[in-house]
């Protein structure tokens, strides 16, 4: 596995276009049945700049009242997260190097404005379990650091395709989206980049 730091590993141009046309289409019904939502701060009820949305049996939600947290439904429909779809489970399968399958995908767009700033994935009871992040659209410069937020960082282009594993040492590093370069990919027809974060959230 190629490794851009300790326990942070890349797999660039692990889809190939085909496949990527027919995950965007999948994620499409998804998003269809559980609509695209702003989260916003806790602190601050401040939006953040992404939208989002989840499949599977739990999706990470958060707002001002109660916070980072996962639940079984939507925040705004009040119904249950669609299925998580095989194509998902299989890459999971191929890249984790772990037993117990996802419980949760959070599906993130970001518009070519768009931005995730540096934070830790500890909302899950399970760090054992690797976090399997898939890009799709538009490059974004993504950027990893240590278990502190003020450790040194290193960046790296990721691609549509890429997909990029944070186990073992690699867990709990602080990672983040410093920016999205608009117009390097013609996947998405209105432009902006797809995350989709499998993570597995009880032991």
């Amino acid at each position: 596995m190629p490794e851009l730091s300790t326990g942070v590993c890349h797999f660039p141009e692990y889809l190939d276009r085909a496949r990527q046309e027919a995950l965007v289409e999948t994620i499409r019904g998804i998003v269809a049945e559980a609509p695209l939502f702003v989260p916003v701060m806790p602190s601050t009820g401040k939006p953040m700049s992404v939208r989002m949305s989840n499949c599977g049996p739990l999706g990470w939600v958060t707002d001002k009242e109660r916070g980072y947290r996962y639940q079984s439904t939507h925040p705004v429909t009040g119904r249950p997260w669609p299925a998580m779809p095989d194509v998902l489970l299989d890459i999971w399968n191929d890249v984790s190097d772990y037993e117990k399958p996802p419980q949760a995908c959070l599906i993130n767009f970001y518009s070519d404005d768009a931005r995730m700033g540096l934070h830790q994935d500890r909302d899950e009871q399970d760090f054992k379990a690797p976090v399997v992040s898939i890009s799709l659209g538009n490059s974004c410069l993504f950027r990893i650091g240590g278990l502190s937020r003020t450790d040194r960082t290193q960046s790296v282009k990721l691609a549509s395709g890429d997909i990029v594993v944070l186990g073992g040492e690699g867990r709990l590093r602080f990672h983040g989206v410093d920016r999205i370069y608009p117009a390097t990919s013609t996947l998405l027809k209105n432009g902006g980049r797809i995350n989709l974060t499998l993570r597995r959230v009880d032991p």
